[in-house]
């Protein structure tokens, strides 16, 4: 033990013990011994006799590196990946990881705020009843007659249409779009099995028909069951891709809408992008998992900027296969969220084919400008196009319409 503190070769002094090095880099000895296990930092020299680890003093920035990485809550695993890499690299790595986390919070903030205020509501519509005492039937049908009351009159349904272009550039399609009298929804595919992805990605959501019979579903129940919606999406793309030979490569963005027969469902992760035009102003309802959107966010890039960064496509969140050394920083679990409706809103899912290339004044324009969600979806698609058409393009239009228009 008298060896510890003391440095390895005296006349050089460039190697120093674990103890010294523990005092240069600020970690402790135990925490040195496991970042070794892991691969993390290994020491610069072994004692082949007794065992004990010494470094070159040069090793401390790496090592502060990883002590600060994890205090940021980054994955050994990802760190591993981090210190091997050149400063530039890295710093993007760590911005990456970090507008993943910053997303991350956001989803759980939002779904926070909506808690609050659904439950807020609830209150006060159970202070309304007289002689309330927390029944359980009574509250829901507060809740479902506050509900109506903020929908319109009478039942509402969703008329839409959907549409996909290759484009002028590409050759193949892969993005996929759906809309049906219960789902509304768009997705990008990426990588080999692109294609397989985005249709997977979709299918898996086609069997979710909420409120086909009874009365409308709670607030809490609607939550689990796109919590499981989101969750069969993630699972349906990891088999889609399971066969390809890079599938954390592979994957799909996915921005959908399901319709309760009261409220919107949102499901959503990636870059495409859903809005809802209401008095004629047209507003961004979902919020991009890319790199460049973390840039805006955090005040580092403009809107401008991202529209010719060289990274702009680079993906923090989707829907990807069994990740293992995939180029994009994923999360596998897509955001969701409740929406009220009214009638006469309308709504457009579309993949960045249409919303890189097409300024939204155009798109407000062509979506206000339709009749009706087939002539908006054709509108938009020739919009692409005239733009150069570089990527696939798919985008589905729905109108929340009385029940009774619909019938007429």
């Amino acid at each position: 033990m008298e060896r510890e503190g003391r440095a390895v070769g005296a006349a050089s002094g460039e190697l120093v013990t674990i103890g010294e090095f523990a005092r240069l880099s600020r970690l402790s000895a135990k925490a040195l011994r496991r970042y070794d296990e892991l691969g993390l930092l290994r020491p610069a020299l072994v004692d082949p006799v007794n065992g004990y680890r010494y470094y070159d003093p040069a090793q401390a920035e790496e090592a502060r590196l990883v002590a600060w990485l994890r205090r940021i809550g980054m994955p050994l695993s990802r760190i591993g990946r981090v210190v091997a890499l050149d400063a530039g690299a890295a710093a993007v790595e760590i911005r990456a990881y970090w507008a993943r986390v910053e997303a991350e919070t956001a989803a759980r903030r939002d779904l926070a705020m909506y808690l609050v205020d659904h439950l807020s509501a609830e209150g006060r519509a159970m202070a309304r009843i007289p002689g309330s005492t927390g029944n359980a039937g009574n509250a829901g049908s507060a809740d479902g007659a506050e509900s109506a009351g903020r929908a319109g009159a009478g039942p509402l349904a969703i008329r839409c249409a959907a549409l996909t272009d290759t484009g002028v550039v590409r050759t193949a399609n892969q993005d996929a779009a759906f809309a049906g009298p219960r789902l509304l929804a768009v997705a990008d595919g990426f990588g080999e099995g692109g294609a397989e992805a985005s249709a997977a990605a979709i299918e898996a959501l086609k069997p979710s028909a909420w409120g086909s019979g009874g009365g409308a579903p709670s607030a809490a129940d609607l939550l689990n069951a796109l919590e499981d919606t989101a969750d069969s999406a993630s699972r349906a793309v990891r088999e889609a891709v399971a066969s390809c030979a890079a599938p954390d490569g592979s994957g799909t963005t996915l921005t959908a809408m399901l319709w309760t027969g009261s409220r919107l469902g949102l499901v959503h992760i990636g870059d495409s992008r859903a809005y809802l035009l209401r008095g004629g102003e047209l507003f961004r309802i979902t919020h991009d998992h890319s790199l460049v959107q973390s840039m805006i966010d955090d005040g580092s890039l403009s809107r401008e900027e991202a529209a010719s960064h060289p990274q702009r496509a680079l993906l923090l969140k989707a829907l990807v296969g069994e990740a293992r050394s995939a180029q994009v920083a994923v999360a596998s679990r897509p955001d969701v969220r409740l929406r009220e409706v009214l009638a006469g809103d309308r709504y457009l899912l579309c993949s960045d084919g249409l919303s890189a290339v097409v300024d939204e004044a155009d798109l407000r324009a062509a979506v206000v400008a339709a009749d009706g969600p087939e002539e908006a979806v054709r509108r938009l698609v020739g919009l692409a196009r005239e733009a150069g058409g570089p990527d696939n393009v798919a985008c589905a239009v729905a109108d929340v319409v009385v029940e009774e228009q619909e019938q007429e």
